[in-house]
């Protein structure tokens, strides 16, 4: 559900034409080399599916600790708070408190059922603990967001004084964006399950020996291509087809259909032994798109997610109209 962006001609599938995609001159050769790809796609949704299954029914004693979670016990076993001063204001945070205020700040906003599943290891006891404190603080804001069945879904964002406190305290790479408050609540919901999509992938990444640097939201990538093509553009005698693809490719992206589309996350790092950053571009779909967005956004190279309330349905719409797009399950 990456956010239209109107300038430009860089990004909004969402409500395009969802006529049929198909290729009505398609020959036999096409039509089976178009057949075998979606039934590759299948075998590879099918094996996602079951690992997802096996992980889920699989209790955490059976399995070795992720790296994730020996990270998050060692802050946890920290129990010491530090004074942290502001300006004119002093803060006692414990190593929990600081962690929380990075992952928010990097996502905007995380819902607490997740936040206290991937920085807590599940421990919410001690995550409602630390919230708490921060927002006695003054460093963050608790609030409900509604799902898309409208029951109320508890989020946490960063204050302007918790921005302030991670900008200036260094206790994120000065790299890595961070964020405050709610930017567009309608898309709030949408936005908290980016934190969820991020430590599905990023676990992955670790477990291959793979070393996460940063993340990149869409707002981040729209407001750099944004500067770039504005500069490249007031260069009246240089193609502008030209340009937008120069951009996107300093950028690590695709013109496709004569746009730049942007995911909703970005996730660079590297590789065990290897100097070359490497990126994963993710793609949380919901139920509003429409066949010709899931197929632009899969020839951009991005990686399809959904909700699993969603993951059947939009995989019909994808079958229907014969697209190439594998759609996993969060």
């Amino acid at each position: 559900m990456s956010r239209g962006f109107d300038g430009f001609e860089i990004d909004d599938f969402r409500n395009w034409d969802s006529r049929s995609d198909r290729d009505e001159g398609r020959g036999p050769s096409t039509r089976w080399e178009s057949r075998n790809a979606r039934h590759n796609i299948w075998q590879e949704e099918g094996r996602a599916d079951r690992l997802d299954r096996d992980s889920r029914e699989r209790s955490d004693r059976e399995r070795p600790p992720l790296q994730r979670e020996e990270r998050v016990q060692a802050i946890l076993s920290q129990r010491i708070q530090t004074k942290y001063t502001d300006r004119n204001k002093e803060y006692s945070l414990r190593d929990s408190e600081i962690n929380t205020l990075g992952e928010v700040g990097k996502f905007r906003v995380v819902g607490m059922n997740d936040l206290a599943e991937f920085a807590y290891n599940g421990d919410r006891s001690r995550m409602e603990i630390d919230v708490e404190s921060l927002a006695r603080q003054g460093l963050l804001t608790q609030t409900t967001i509604a799902d898309p069945e409208h029951n109320p879904t508890p989020v946490v964002t960063l204050t302007k004084e918790g921005h302030k406190l991670l900008s200036r305290g260094k206790v994120v790479s000065s790299r890595q964006a961070t964020y405050h408050g709610l930017k567009k609540p309608k898309e709030a919901f949408h936005d908290a399950d980016l934190y969820r999509l991020y430590y599905k992938v990023s676990d992955e990444i670790e477990s291959r020996s793979g070393r996460v640097l940063r993340v990149k939201l869409d707002y981040e990538m729209k407001r750099e291509l944004y500067a770039r093509l504005a500069r490249a553009t007031a260069d009246k005698h240089r193609d502008r087809e030209t340009l937008r693809e120069e951009v996107a490719e300093r950028y690590h992206l695709r013109v496709v259909s004569g746009r730049i589309p942007i995911p909703d996350l970005r996730i660079e790092y590297l590789n065990e032994n290897d100097c070359e950053i490497q990126r994963r571009d993710l793609e949380l779909a919901t139920e509003h798109y429409r066949p010709r967005g899931l197929s632009e956004k899969a020839r951009a190279g991005f990686e399809l997610y959904a909700r699993r309330g969603e993951t059947d349905r939009l995989r019909r719409i994808r079958d229907d109209r014969e697209l190439s797009a594998a759609i996993f399950s969060l």
